[in-house]
């Protein structure tokens, strides 16, 4: 976590190849292959900016949550999540108007449950994201404890 007033630098690089693709390649890192919107033309095999832009508000929270939980010693056994992009247009404009964040959590013991619930609505309304993105971000959980557990 950055202390107060410490700041921090991203960077990436886009370069167009041909048609409606393109590389993107954060420095130092792999590069993946992107594409122009799927509102523009059908790529079923390669990402867009728009699916990226989803990912990584899915990987704000998981992140988020996560540092919540280990702070609160909430053993999180697995975390996996499905977002959606809904996408509206008005004046010809195009936006996001809602992302909706699904994530499968599964915690040591079912006594952990409430409070990785409480946790995981912390971490979507506070996220580093969550304060710059300008449409709604809405958290859908399933919990659960872990299956050996349940065994006992």
């Amino acid at each position: 976590m950055l202390e107060n007033n410490k700041s921090s630098g991203h960077k990436a690089v886009i370069t167009w190849n041909e048609k409606r693709k393109a590389f993107l390649c954060s420095v130092g890192n792999k590069t993946i292959e992107i594409v122009a919107s799927k509102e523009s033309k059908r790529h079923d095999d390669m990402v867009t900016p728009e699916e990226l832009f989803v990912d990584s508000i899915e990987g704000f929270i998981k992140d988020a949550f996560l540092e919540l939980a280990k702070r609160s010693s909430i053993k999180t056994i697995s975390y996996d999540s499905e977002g959606q992009g809904i996408v509206g247009r008005d004046g010809g404009k195009i936006f996001f108007t809602e992302i909706k964040i699904r994530p499968r959590i599964v915690v040591v013991s079912s006594g952990q449950i409430e409070k990785a619930k409480e946790l995981i609505k912390l971490a979507g309304e506070n996220c580093a994201i969550a304060n710059i993105v300008t449409c709604k971000i809405s958290v859908y959980p399933e919990i659960e404890s872990s299956a050996l557990e349940k065994e006992f």
